[in-house]
Formats: C-alpha cells, sequence, structure tokens
C-alpha cells in the first residue's frame, strides 16, 4: 500500500503506471515529475519512466489489505489511457468488485474510451468514477460521465487553469477544486473557486477544496475564506 499526501484519498494503487499529455491540465504534470525521479531512484515500477507499463504483480495489492481505505487509483497513470488493453482493465475491475470493503476512486482525462468500456464492465457500488475538468473546454466531459452506471460520480476540477462557467452538475456527487503547485504553476483565481463553490451549495452536492497550489503549496495552503471544505459523498458498500 502506498500512502498518499492527496487530501481527498488515504492511498494510492497503481497497477498501472505512465501517461500522455492529453489535454491543458497535463502540462506540468505532477505524476511525469515523480516517475522520472522515481526512475532516477532505481525503482523497479518505474524503469521504463512515465512510459504506460502495466504491472499485474500488482493487481492483487487491494486483496491483501484487510483495513477499509479509501484508495485512488492509477494516482500515476490513467485507467483509460489508449495503450491500456481491455483485458489489463477488465483485470482491474475484477480485483475492486472482489475487495469490496474498500472504496476506489477513479479518475480520468479520457472519458470517451471510458464510455466505448462501460457496459462491459462491472460498476459496484465501491467504485467512484470521475473526470478532470481543468477548463470550459473540457465540460463535455461531464456529459459523457453521467452516462456511466458508476453509483458515484465525481467532477476534480485540478488543476483549475480557467473559469468553468456555469455547470450542469445533475447526477454528479462531488466536486474537488485545486490550484497547480509546483515549477511552472498557473495561477488559479479565487472567483473560479467560489463560482463553483455556489454551484455546489445550490445544487447540495459535496465540495471538497484541495489547495490553492502554486510554488509553494503548502504555504499556500487550503483556506477558503477561513474555512478548510473537506465535504465528502457518502460511501457505499458491494
Amino acid at each position: 500500500m502506498a500512502k498518499t499526501k492527496i487530501e481527498w484519498t488515504e492511498c494510492s494503487w497503481n497497477p498501472v503506471t505512465g501517461c500522455t499529455k492529453v489535454s491543458l491540465g497535463c502540462e506540468n504534470c505532477y505524476a511525469e515529475r515523480m516517475a522520472k525521479r522515481l526512475q532516477a531512484m532505481g525503482q523497479q515500477n518505474y524503469k521504463n519512466g512515465f512510459k504506460v507499463t502495466c504491472h499485474p504483480k500488482v493487481l492483487s495489492y487491494p486483496l491483501k489489505w484487510k483495513k477499509t481505505r479509501l484508495i485512488f487509483v492509477n494516482s500515476m497513470s490513467d485507467l483509460f489511457h489508449e495503450d491500456i488493453p481491455f483485458e489489463f482493465v477488465l483485470k482491474i475491475f475484477q480485483v475492486m468488485n472482489k475487495a469490496n470493503w474498500h472504496t476506489f476512486q477513479i479518475l480520468t482525462k479520457r472519458p470517451e474510451r471510458m464510455h466505448k468500456f462501460a457496459d462491459k464492465l462491472n460498476w459496484t457500488p465501491n467504485i467512484w468514477m470521475g473526470v478532470t475538468v481543468e477548463s470550459y473546454r473540457y465540460k463535455n466531459r461531464i456529459d459523457i460521465l453521467r452516462d456511466i452506471p458508476s453509483e458515484t460520480k465525481f467532477l476534480s476540477a485540478e488543476p483549475l487553469i480557467e473559469p468553468l462557467g456555469k455547470l450542469n452538475l445533475n447526477n454528479i456527487d462531488w466536486v474537488i477544486v485545486g490550484g497547480e503547485s509546483g515549477i511552472g504553476a498557473r495561477p488559479m483565481s479565487p472567483n473560479w473557486v467560489n463560482e463553483i463553490k455556489m454551484q455546489c451549495e445550490k445544487s447540495q452536492i459535496p465540495f471538497f477544496f484541495k489547495q490553492w497550489g502554486g510554488i509553494n503549496k503548502k504555504k499556500a495552503g487550503r483556506l477558503l475564506y477561513g474555512k478548510i471544505y473537506n465535504e465528502m459523498p457518502r460511501i457505499v458498500y458491494a
């Protein structure tokens, strides 16, 4: 089990590592930076750097973790990347179906491929499916997500690099917002965050503010109008 500093989950599980850039939010990818660092350190799972690589030996890990956990799936990749064979995606889902004492959180920037496979996968209630919407240009991802038979659907507006405008939040169960961090981080306007928060409040959807970001994200903190927003959906066990 890999503990993580990501505020909205408890640990990560990476049966696949590596990815390629697909939209504006990928420009300063944290996972790519980390993968190259781990490769330089000689970590076996990152011998290919950030090239998409499946790790069959990692598949069974959640079945060995007996304590109930929130698990972010493929924090170092995108489960619906075009270079990941569907057969391997199916094996990942089968593990999540069996490990029904955990809650699995999946996030993609490739909802079209997710939609293509959706009816061939078993969406047990412990699988949360989300899409990244870092800019108003990608709001169509929300419409695709809405058509997925996952019981819990969420949006990650991180890194939020442009205002999203009016959102259709019908059948959306959770919204995460966060600024970009690290070298080259693009600034996030408080107005963009507040606009999303107000829409969540109006629709009575849990709102999670992850960070302001910037070069020093720890110093920038997580306070929004003097408050920490840690709202989460209700956990449903399979």
